[in-house]
């Protein structure tokens, strides 16, 4: 073993750095820098590159290789380039300290990627989500505001039915003088009515009275709804998906107890009778309604 190489060695144990570690941190083989060790220049590649791994091999452990050169110079093999790059060892060595820095920061940023895009995915979809709710509900609203236009509609003509009727009062009260009078038991009719039992949440019961018969008829309008009708025994009449403009009609005048569920309230119209239901909740609060229609037949006083 060489003065320079038993140095080197010293220098390397004194800071606790085994050749394995020396290795890693210079990327010299360890068989080299045991070779320096020992003074063993024979078996390295070059003159060149033993001065070369000598000056990475002191700066790693702390020496000057300017100096080491000086005072081992007959030690250490002359080449024709005395001059290393001095930039060139430095830059290296340190390269090699700063790569499992390097390494690790890869392998980190993929993960960073993958989890932004998802972050990104999650929230297009719930702008999107935000959006079609939105939408969906002014439908419903403007459906409704629809159906409540349809029944004004309906109130002012019957409104107008009424006053056509005051003003020819006079004259059909002319003709009733004209007219033998009937007894009171003649002239004395049930008026059908159709009154609210009872709501709770979607479901309203409604009593249908005076009147000996009950005939239900169920129309999409606006758009399509979804029907079904059961009878008091809990079998079922009919269901079917009604398209817009559709009806269905079905006698119910022996049935005791009925009731319809309607899944698009919005866009059905029910008639009993020929006399179109109001909803007892408004088909713009509760789309999907239940409605429990009990009939008693005709009463009189």
């Amino acid at each position: 073993m060489t003065e320079l190489g038993n140095r080197l060695k010293e220098a390397r144990k004194e800071k606790g750095i085994s050749l394995d570690d020396l290795q890693e941190m210079t990327k010299i083989q360890k068989r080299y820098l045991k070779n320096i060790e020992e003074g063993n220049y024979d078996s390295m590649p070059g003159k060149f590159y033993v001065r070369a791994f000598i000056k990475q091999y002191a700066e790693a452990v702390g020496l000057d290789p300017e100096t080491l050169f000086e005072e081992y110079e007959s030690d250490i093999p002359r080449t024709e380039q005395e001059e290393f790059p001095e930039q060139l060892s430095r830059v290296q060595t340190s390269n090699k300290r700063a790569a499992p820095d390097t390494v690790k920061m890869m392998n980190v940023l993929p993960r960073i990627l993958v989890v932004a895009a998802i972050i990104a995915i999650l929230f297009l979809l719930w702008f999107v989500v935000y959006k079609l709710a939105g939408h969906n509900t002014k439908e419903k609203l403007n459906s409704g505001a629809s159906g409540n236009v349809s029944v004004q509609k309906e109130s002012i003509k019957s409104a107008e039915k009424v006053s056509s009727g005051r003003n020819t009062g006079s004259s059909s009260e002319k003709n009733a003088a004209k007219t033998p009078k009937k007894p009171a038991s003649e002239t004395k009719k049930t008026a059908q009515k159709l009154e609210t039992v009872s709501s709770s949440g979607y479901t309203t019961t409604y009593k249908l009275a005076g009147t000996s018969q009950f005939k239900l008829e169920l129309k999409a309008n606006g758009g399509r709804s979804w029907v079904q009708v059961k009878n008091s025994d809990g079998s079922t009449n009919f269901q079917q998906l009604l398209n817009d403009g559709d009806s269905r009609t079905a006698d119910l005048s022996n049935q005791k107890q009925v009731t319809i569920t309607i899944g698009n309230t919005v866009n059905t119209e029910v008639y009993i009778n020929g006399k179109k239901l109001k909803y007892h909740i408004p088909a713009s609060k509760e789309v999907r309604q239940d409605m429990i229609i009990q009939f008693n037949g005709p009463q009189t006083e």
